[in-house]
């Protein structure tokens, strides 16, 4: 019986391992700027985007080629999962201070 219940909660937790694992890169978003402009990543890789609203305006970072979107405040952080990336380039911006606020995430 301790086994089963030993198993249970092994199988339930190793999704949670493994999320928190995940290799992370920083953005920082602050009234126009992204700080990087490139991100580069490694192909085949699940990773997670940290975002950091610096600026004392909301954001929107935004990429349709990466199926991600957030909307944060002035002074947030948060953060997107991206699932694994064949090589090349993908597009991200910042929704709300375009035409200058875009950058790429770069998958090699």
């Amino acid at each position: 019986m301790n086994r089963l219940i030993v198993l249970t909660v092994v199988v339930l937790l190793a999704p949670l391992a493994r999320a928190g694992g995940l290799p992370a890169y920083d953005l920082e978003l602050n009234n126009g700027d992204l700080i990087p402009r490139e991100l580069r990543v490694r192909a085949g890789e699940r990773f997670k985007i940290r975002l950091h609203n610096t600026g004392d305006t909301p954001v929107e970072f935004e990429s349709r080629s990466l199926r991600k979107e957030k909307v944060m405040g002035p002074g947030v952080d948060s953060f997107v999962v991206v699932h694994p990336l064949r090589p090349g380039e993908y597009d991200f911006f910042d929704e709300f201070h375009l035409p200058e606020a875009r950058g790429k995430v770069i998958a090699e």
